[in-house]
């Protein structure tokens, strides 16, 4: 259950504020929806309060899970498929829309690592800077830190 000014992110979209909590009659049944404004682009969504477990929205990560989210960005000992970058590109899009950071975490990995072997397609490209975004943006909250402190410690980990 969130409240009012709680952050929560949205699984895809990223992290947003739950603006209000209101009650809206649709087909004669009062439902219960959470408004919530996205921070990256300010679109603003509402998730009914009834599902909002089963459509993946959930709490910002603990300080304890920033710290697994760093060591799947570390790993390093990893096996890249090699498939086509249409059906990777898919794979991947499968993990974003789960809206785990953990999977985030090892999308944003794998293209930088598959990066520094051959050139990513636009649509890998576009992928990459996603992740790095979704991810930028929960880690700054989780450790309360600038979102620029983040990003520079995550390009650290792949230089």
């Amino acid at each position: 259950m969130f409240s009012e000014g709680d952050m929560a992110v949205y699984p895809a979209h990223g992290v947003g504020l739950i603006e209000a909590i209101e009650t809206q009659t649709i087909g004669g049944i009062d439902q219960s929806f959470y408004v919530m404004k996205i921070l990256d682009n300010d679109m603003t969504i509402m998730i009914p309060t009834a599902t909002s477990d089963n459509v993946g929205l959930r709490a910002i990560i603990s300080s304890e899970e920033v710290k697994q989210v760093l060591g799947i960005l570390k790993e390093r000992d990893i096996k890249i498929n090699a498939q086509t970058w249409n059906r990777r590109y898919r794979d991947y899009m499968e993990k974003i829309k789960t809206g785990s950071v953990f999977e985030v975490a090892v999308v944003l990995r794998d293209l930088f690592l598959l990066k520094e072997d051959k050139d990513l397609s636009y649509g890998e490209r576009k992928m990459l800077d996603t992740a790095k975004s979704l991810l930028v943006k929960e880690l700054s909250l989780a450790k309360q830190i600038e979102e620029d402190a983040v990003e520079k410690q995550i390009e650290m980990l792949f230089c």
